[in-house]
């Protein structure tokens, strides 16, 4: 069952960021996050601002041509798992990176399609761009599947 959690138009690139710190209250260990957009829409600019609401280890990046990197946390509590998708063929692959879904937090860039299996409940953030540039108006939809979101 799906949940919305948010709908609207984030202003800017600041604003996202600010957005992945609020977010970042609210996840615990467990906790998987599909980042779905375009190229340059600010799924990276979201994950950065959840890695510093969770006062993880330097700073995330994309994690594209390692697929996977791990952040601990500065006051303990479950690493965050920073997932790129794009070059993956199937669920199966993402399983062989050997994530320990359980007791991590884990976002997912390109992950859309991905969740079989992984969890009973993650949240879905698709983000859509002006693609003429015209813009950096961003619109947002965060929709929390399962029973983990829905209380929420």
């Amino acid at each position: 069952m799906s949940r919305l959690l948010i709908d609207r138009e984030i202003p800017d690139s600041d604003a996202m960021h600010q957005l992945g710190i609020d977010l970042a209250a609210q996840l615990k260990a467990g906790d998987v996050v599909v980042l779905t957009g375009p190229l340059g829409a600010g799924k990276t600019t979201l994950s950065r601002g959840i890695g510093e609401g969770l006062k993880v280890v330097g700073t995330v990046s994309s994690p594209t041509f390692v697929i996977a990197r791990t952040h601990k946390r500065t006051e303990g509590g479950p690493e965050l798992v920073h997932v790129d998708a794009y070059r993956l063929g199937s669920p199966a692959e993402l399983d062989d990176l050997d994530i320990d879904f359980k007791n991590s937090i884990t976002l997912i860039e390109w992950g859309r399609g991905f969740t079989d299996g992984l969890s009973d409940s993650w949240l879905d953030i698709e983000i859509e761009r002006d693609h003429t540039g015209a813009s950096e108006v961003r619109k947002i939809r965060v929709l929390g599947e399962g029973p983990r979101w829905e209380a929420a």
